[in-house]
């Protein structure tokens, strides 16, 4: 669905391959109040129906893993 005609947007397909912050600024642009979270691809999630929450799953790593 999308936001015209008065219905509320339930998807963001075009924010696949947007850094998480960019996505996020998209997706409340949206819907203001959605609570965003951001997950691992394949996080282990519940099944209740929040109708404010946005999962965002990413899978890749961004900067090179240190010790300290």
């Amino acid at each position: 669905m999308d936001t015209t005609g008065g219905e509320k947007k339930t998807s963001w397909p075009e924010v696949v391959g947007l850094p998480v912050k960019e996505a996020k600024e998209i997706i409340l642009k949206d819907m203001p109040g959605a609570d965003i979270v951001v997950l691992p691809v394949g996080a282990i999630v519940t099944q209740e129906l929040n109708p404010n929450r946005v999962r965002i799953f990413v899978d890749t790593v961004a900067q090179t893993p240190r010790v300290g």
